[in-house]
């Protein structure tokens, strides 16, 4: 074994020192000096490439070229002998011009109309539209390195003094320790290997095997990062999950600007290359090859320029017998682009450093040789075979061996064998992840970012350890749920807590068994004696989110007391829903001065038998099926929340008959420049006889103080600012509030603040309220209106809110329709 081993390592060592021959540079107009983009390249011996959007170009030939031909459209072309030159090639161009006059008088653009025929046959050209099945497997390798020989890596001596250099304050050795590590290997590398399906018109990943460096169990969301589209005929093109217009979208020639640069040979087919650039700053820019016959897209070159700057390439092959170009290759890439911040991606572990603010600095930081590279091989095509999908509602799939598969798996489906670099990443960074423990911290820390402590079999929940409202006081507790590493079949939970102004220990004690693992279905039940904000609404499916703080119950004084017994069923088995069926009994005990008085008698304690389906459904959101369940990984709006609850006479004891509709539409859209859209309907509707306790107070965060400097509290996050507690309750009611945000904003050094517009209004109306006796309130039949603005993050997270009551409802006294708030955003940094 230790024989073979050495050849297999000498084998591959002698296949590195190769003869490569890596050529670089840069075209540029020799009058203006100014960089030609998407110049053409070629070699005598047939091989061509094309420059990039700043004229630069750079490969690597087995055998050594004589000569570069250089040709741009404009412009006369260039032979230049290597023999002799220097690494770096600048390469002038002098532009033609009687060329350049015709195109000055001619008021045509004969690249306009290229573009207007392939936005025609769009539907004609597209896999996804001519086609009603297809198969293929796919090996993407994605990897985070930089480039060796581009590094210096030296020692670096900084001297106190650069002109005397009588004093050294320090030995900079970052970059030799940089080239000495990039040398032997990537920074992190994963790879893939997946079979793609389409059965018109669903499109499905499964995921046949994944390996992660450093990781046993890989991350799965990055599995479902969105790095560039699969398909470039959509209307949106997606470069690093960001969608932009597509220069062959609907109407996208008045967006879009084109010039033809040349003409060449793809597959024996002669294609038109075609420069696009969106006027907007921030739309895309690239080449598209076009199929001088057909019209389609037999190659795609997509640009976008900034913070990062991000290429994505779409290479395709010519089916014959369907007269169609079918995407077989692509690849992505994302450099250090233009940013006075640092910008960190995958969780840190790629990172570029900011621009150093003086300009005369030359040195450069590692960050700005390291990249991030993908490339996606399509092998085994299969076309109009008939093609059966299972579980579609789930658009990548996962096998629960994708991540126990062997090396004869591997070497069977790569596209291209693992250099010497790769296998030793493999190596090196499953022996420091597994020396320094760091698969179970970063488990550990998702654990910790959902509010968790995992000690053994069971999750400390931090949630129960420390609050305080009026009522309660501070309330301590303790609490949690069993862990995966006591059972995926069966879970425990429960908490306890204890109020140091009330005095009362409260508890909750429950159990659930699953029965589905695709669905995701859970059976339970539990036992809860707690206290409860009156009048308060709360979704079942609602994802649990942990708060370091929640600033609203500190103020809420008004509570019930609930005994509350439950037996519940929840499940994923409705695509793209979650929905939870519950039947419970509740002993309900006003925690105030009320009673209800219904057929002539008074309750002031009430029993209530309920039927409860909640539902949270996001049909636009894409999902991804794991061995450890189903995560939304592509989040998309709008998504919508129903939960009808009814009495049930008959079962158990029940004071009332009544019943509960509630419904919730959320949308939020965030646009290039940063900016963020958010729209938030809500509204309830309550039938029957049924106490203040259930009814809706929508959700108010004011204090009923006279002095606006006592009202300073912390803002929430949907809640009416200006809106007093128990001041309105409703029946029936209806919510709506709009917010939009803008990206950080420097105001002074280390002050960057969101500026947040924010605008919240509210109608209701409350059926007979002669049955509500002992506590006073209005109703909100005319309306209520609040406007402000939230300075969110100005410094460490704190920020500043303000808001003005308008309207039917605004009080008499000005001071009285204003809230001055705080806010706090907690950045965990990813």
């Amino acid at each position: 074994m230790k024989r073979l081993l050495l050849f297999l390592f000498l084998f591959f060592f002698t296949l590195s020192l190769q003869a490569q021959f890596q050529i670089n540079g840069i075209i540029k107009d020799s009058e203006n000096k100014k960089a030609l983009p998407f110049a053409t390249i070629r070699t005598e011996n047939g091989f061509s490439t094309i420059a990039d959007v700043d004229g630069k170009f750079n490969f690597i030939l087995i055998s050594e070229p004589q000569t570069l031909t250089i040709s741009y459209v404009g412009y006369v072309a260039k032979t230049i002998t290597l023999s002799g030159v220097n690494a770096f090639l600048t390469v002038y161009l002098l532009p033609k011009v009687d060329e350049l006059n015709e195109v000055t008088i001619s008021n045509v653009n004969p690249a306009n109309a290229i573009i207007t025929k392939v936005i025609q046959k769009r539907d004609d050209n597209n896999p996804q539209k001519k086609l009603n099945y297809f198969q293929f497997k796919s090996y993407n390798k994605l990897l985070v390195t930089a480039n060796p020989d581009s590094i210096v890596g030296k020692i670096d001596t900084l001297f106190v003094n650069a002109v005397t250099k009588d004093k050294i304050a320090k030995i900079d050795s970052s970059d030799y320790k940089f080239k000495k590590i990039i040398d032997k290997q990537h920074l992190f590398l994963t790879e893939k290997v997946s079979q793609f399906q389409f059965e018109k018109p669903i499109l499905k990943e499964t995921i046949l095997g994944t390996k992660m460096a450093g990781f046993k169990e890989p991350i799965y969301e990055l599995l479902g990062f969105g790095l560039q589209s699969f398909s470039v005929y959509n209307d949106k093109y997606e470069l690093f999950e960001t969608k932009y217009k597509s220069p062959i979208s609907n109407n996208a020639l008045k967006e879009y600007r084109y010039k033809i640069l040349d003409t060449t040979l793809i597959g024996n087919r002669e294609v038109v290359v075609i420069y696009f650039k969106n006027q907007n700053k921030k739309g895309l820019e690239g080449l598209l090859y076009i199929d001088n016959e057909n019209y389609a897209i037999a190659k795609a070159v997509m640009r976008i320029r900034g913070v990062l700057d991000i290429t994505g390439i779409h290479e395709f092959t010519y089916l014959h017998n369907e007269k169609l170009w079918f995407p077989i290759k692509k690849n992505f890439k994302i450099v250090k682009g233009k940013s006075k911040e640092p910008t960190k991606m995958l969780g840190g572990r790629i990172e570029f450093a900011a621009e150093d603010e003086d300009e005369s600095s030359t040195k450069k930081d590692a960050s700005d040789y390291t990249y991030l590279s993908s490339e996606m091989q399509v092998f085994d095509l299969a076309v109009n075979n008939n093609v059966k999908i299972k579980k579609s509602s789930v658009i990548i799939e996962v096998k629960e061996n994708a991540i126990k598969r062997d090396e004869a798996f591997w070497v069977q489906n790569r596209t291209d064998s693992l250099d010497i670099r790769s296998e030793r990443t493999y190596f090196v960074l499953d022996s420091v992840v597994t020396k320094q423990n760091i698969e179970r911290k970063i488990k550990l820390g998702r654990k910790l970012f959902t509010g968790y402590v995992p000690v053994g079999i069971f999750d400390f929940d931090m949630r129960y350890l420390l609050s305080y409202n009026n009522f309660e006081g501070f309330r301590l507790g303790i609490g949690g749920i069993t862990n995966d590493r006591f059972s995926k079949k069966i879970r425990f939970e429960g908490y306890t807590a204890y109020g140091l102004k009330d005095e009362t220990l409260k508890y909750n004690v429950g159990t659930a068994i699953r029965v589905g693992n695709f669905s995701n279905t859970w059976i339970g039940g539990s036992y809860t004696d707690d206290v409860r904000e009156i009048a308060s609404v709360a979704f079942a499916t609602d994802k649990r989110v942990f708060k370091i703080y929640d600033p609203r119950p500190i103020n809420i004084s008004t509570f019930y007391n609930h005994k509350t017994w439950r037996g519940y069923i929840e499940t994923k088995i409705i695509p793209k829903t979650e929905t939870i069926w519950q039947i419970s009994h509740s002993e309900i005990s006003p925690l105030f001065n009320y009673a209800f008085n219904y057929n002539n008698k008074l309750y002031t304690d009430f029993t209530m038998s309920t039927a409860m389906v909640s539902m949270q459904w996001n049909p636009f959101s894409d999902y991804m099926q794991t061995p450890n369940g189903k995560i939304e990984f592509e989040k998309r709006f709008p998504k919508f929340a129903f939960q009808f609850t009814k009495s049930l006479p008959n079962f158990f004891a029940n004071d009332f008959d009544f019943g509960k509709i509630d419904l919730r539409i959320e949308y939020e859209k965030k646009y290039l420049n940063g900016q963020k859209s958010a729209f938030l309907l809500q509204s309830g509707y309550t039938f029957g006889a049924l106490p203040l306790t259930h009814l809706y107070n929508t959700s108010p965060n004011n204090l009923t103080k006279d002095n606006i400097l006592q009202r300073i509290t912390i803002a929430g996050k949907n809640s009416f600012e200006t809106m007093y507690f128990n001041e309105f309750f409703s029946s029936e009611y209806v919510m709506l509030q709009l917010k939009h945000g803008s990206k950080r904003v420097e105001l002074f050094k280390k002050v960057k603040p969101t500026f947040v517009l924010v605008t919240r209004m509210a109608w209701g109306n409350l059926q007979h309220p002669e049955r509500h006796i002992g506590i006073g309130y209005k109703t909100l039949d005319r309306g209520f209106f609040e406007s402000g603005i939230e300075l969110n993050q100005i410094y460490r997270g704190f920020g500043l809110t303000g808001f003005y009551r308008y309207g039917p409802n605004q009080l008499p006294r000005f001071e009285d329709n204003l809230a001055v708030k705080l806010s706090f955003v907690f950045d965990f940094g990813f």
